[in-house]
């Protein structure tokens, strides 16, 4: 979770819708780098205002996906209902 409005942020959210969480992503890969020679790294990074990244978006509704055709119930989607209401605005 980012602060949209910590002072840290206020440049990335004041440019773009979801600069925040981008900029958040950007610092955990950063962070984490060591990582991606062993793991598959995916950080979610979502705002308190409510934006997500788009990556972070686009790996939350691949999982959500998944979990339909893993288990064929549909409703698993309600579950993420609000990473798809905030991909499509």
């Amino acid at each position: 979770m980012v602060s949209t409005l910590a002072q840290c942020y206020l440049h990335a959210s004041s440019y773009l819708a979801g600069g925040a969480a981008e900029l958040a992503t950007s610092q955990k890969e950063a962070k984490y780098a060591s990582l991606f020679h062993s793991f598959l790294f995916q950080p979610v990074a979502l705002e308190t205002l409510g934006s997500i990244a788009p990556s972070s978006s686009d790996f939350l509704c691949e999982i959500d996906q998944r979990l339909n055709v893993a288990t064929g119930d549909v409703r698993e989607m309600a579950y993420l209902v609000i990473v798809h209401h905030y991909r499509y605005l």
